[in-house]
């Protein structure tokens, strides 16, 4: 199951005239300021001297993809916002308990897991995921990837987990097809399986993200990335230390794979990302995105992980074989013979919303 927010809309004309697609020296993301470390915490060290991140680092923090766009650059909220959505989680998870489908004026039964299945993130303060730009909102496409999504599935645009029609699996997006969230997505909130685990060893360190089963093992030999000619949804990290920070930077992508929208980002996409334990039990988690033929500018995001050892990770198996893609396309087919249309309304789906997907 996956939810799908944060649609991203701009002026192509305005944006090609001054900035193309190039990303200048004022455009570029701010360096990740130095994690905050907790008065009187030293960080610990492995047998073998790195610092030690390892753990069960569930995403269970809730926090918006993006900032509302009223909300300018406030970074965080207000105690009393943050005690009224305190307050709907309170509600949402007494509404979960409920073990048999209601029917109300809410709407009616759907096709959805029941409300306990599904893992409700803890409120947290933060406005947004994304920190820089100041506005918390992801800069602009441009107009070249304005034009690749569009083209997508023969100008209809990208897929979808509830797409316009369903002719064929491709009207459907890669993460709803079981193939992967990709990064940045697999390490931020989803519906449910939020665990990512941390495992070390000398020179390398593993990070396995419980969603669709993604691991990723980095070496951290200061050995080059693998050649030009391999590219994968994942990508290849590499990995050092600087101080108590892990430092890793991920390249050769297959240009497939989305990041806080539909448009899929291009093969020279570059992720860094920077590890910090700041407390016994946090973790600062920062990222900076980079792709010249995606967005106007790079951008970052922070996510504060808290340790959680009794956080288990399960098998993921994704539509218990892949039987979900070939379910709706043989019920479309058959609505196709009543005359029905294969769309689906989101009034009929009823999707909560869920911050930091793609």
């Amino acid at each position: 199951m996956s939810w799908r927010l944060f649609a991203t809309t701009v002026s192509a004309a305005a944006l090609a005239a001054s900035l193309g697609s190039a990303q200048t020296a004022s455009t570029a993301a701010k360096p990740a300021a130095p994690a905050k470390t907790a008065k009187g915490f030293t960080a610990p060290k492995t047998p073998w001297g790195d610092p030690d991140l390892q753990g069960l680092w569930p995403a269970s923090s809730q926090i918006p993809m993006q900032r509302p766009a009223n909300a300018g650059d406030k970074t965080l909220l207000t105690d009393e916002e943050l005690a009224a959505r305190q307050e709907a989680y309170s509600k949402q998870e007494a509404q979960d308990k409920v073990e048999k489908a209601q029917t109300s004026a809410s709407g009616p039964v759907t096709i959805n897991p029941p409300g306990y299945w599904v893992e409700r993130a803890v409120p947290n303060k933060q406005t947004s995921l994304v920190v820089d730009p100041a506005d918390g909102r992801i800069p602009a496409l441009t107009p070249e990837a304005q034009a690749r999504m569009k083209a997508l599935r023969g100008g209809k645009g990208p897929g979808s987990h509830y797409p316009d029609v369903v002719n064929t699996w491709e009207d459907f997006d890669i993460y709803s097809r079981c193939i992967t969230r990709g990064m940045l997505s697999s390490m931020l909130p989803t519906l449910y399986n939020f665990g990512n685990e941390i495992v070390q060893a000398p020179g390398y360190v593993v990070i396995r993200s419980e969603m669709i089963h993604e691991s990723r093992v980095i070496p951290l030999n200061g050995g080059p990335h693998v050649g030009s000619n391999i590219k994968t949804y994942m990508g290849d990290s590499r990995g050092h230390w600087e101080g108590n920070t892990l430092v890793v930077e991920t390249t050769n992508f297959n240009g497939k794979i989305g990041i806080g929208g539909g448009a899929p980002t291009t093969d020279a996409l570059k992720i860094t990302e920077r590890f910090t334990r700041t407390a016994p039990d946090q973790l600062s988690y920062d990222a900076t995105i980079s792709d010249p033929g995606t967005w106007v500018r790079p951008w970052s995001i922070h996510y504060p992980y808290k340790l959680d050892p009794g956080y288990p990770i399960y098998e993921y198996a994704c539509h218990e074989g892949n039987y979900g893609i070939l379910n709706a396309l043989k019920g479309a087919r058959e609505m196709d013979r009543q005359g029905r249309s294969t769309a689906s309304p989101a009034q009929q789906i009823r999707a909560p919303g869920r911050g930091g997907q793609q």
